[in-house]
């Protein structure tokens, strides 16, 4: 698979609401993008949209030269687009290295070439000490590295991150920073993460896309993005603060 995971005037309204409203996006596979905004802003509809989860009620999306604006889920993840949710979807009864397995499984591997590849996954995750662990034992931030590994297990060429690091500390937060700067060189796809946490963002990101009330306010360097007066004003509510590393 080559080219983009590309959205073209995306339009997402709910009986009147325009949670998404007109928004371009294109993500490639060797960049991270973050997509940030306040509450409310169409961040995760716009996710749902690109995985297939939500009906577009305007507008293309385009994976590599397939058009897949009316494709269901499934389908989207078998050609490389493939998301993980705010909830970490695992089975709390398998170990971690069965999860991930499963995944592989599901995603049309082997048995035996899905155990290899789940050892790898675990590998570049920092999860391969805890390969045997049940995923029911695994404290909050391995849990949320485990969900990004089964998603790793599919394969994808484009992975959508919504807040992946909701509900860690910092040092967790931290750790799974490391972890994503890993999988675009280990695992040569494009990664677009929805966090709230700015540390995680202006430290992992190439660019970011900023949304508010369904439309694209600014797109650019975390630099660019940091003092964007717009940015400011809609996300922090005053342009007099700065949106630094540690805000």
């Amino acid at each position: 698979m080559t080219g983009e995971l590309r959205a073209s005037g995306v339009k997402v309204h709910f009986e009147g609401v325009k949670a998404v409203d007109g928004v371009d996006l294109n993500l490639c596979q060797d960049e991270v993008l973050g997509l940030i905004g306040p509450n409310g802003a169409g961040k995760s509809t716009l996710v749902n949209a690109l995985s297939g989860f939500v009906k577009t009620t305007e507008g293309q999306i385009s994976v590599g030269d397939h058009d897949v604006t009316k494709w269901p889920p499934y389908r989207r993840a078998r050609h490389g687009l493939t998301r993980t949710f705010q909830s970490v979807r695992i089975f709390m009864a398998l170990s971690t290295s069965e999860n991930v397995e499963a995944a592989a499984v599901a995603a049309g591997l082997g048995r035996r070439e899905a155990k290899q590849w789940a050892g790898e996954v675990l590998e570049r995750m920092g999860l391969a000490s805890r390969a045997d662990v049940l995923a029911s034992a695994l404290p909050q931030g391995e849990e949320r590295k485990l969900g990004v590994a089964r998603a790793l297990a599919t394969r994808p060429h484009y992975l959508l991150l919504d807040e992946p690091a909701a509900g860690l500390n910092e040092s967790e937060s931290e750790a799974l920073v490391t972890s994503l700067r890993e999988i675009r060189q280990a695992f040569g796809c494009g990664l677009l993460v929805i966090e709230h946490d700015m540390r995680v963002i202006m430290s992992l990101c190439d660019r970011i896309q900023v949304l508010d009330y369904g439309k694209t306010i600014c797109n650019g360097t975390p630099e660019q993005v940091r003092n964007d007066p717009a940015v400011l004003a809609a996300y922090l509510g005053t342009e007099e603060v700065t949106l630094g590393a540690e805000g």
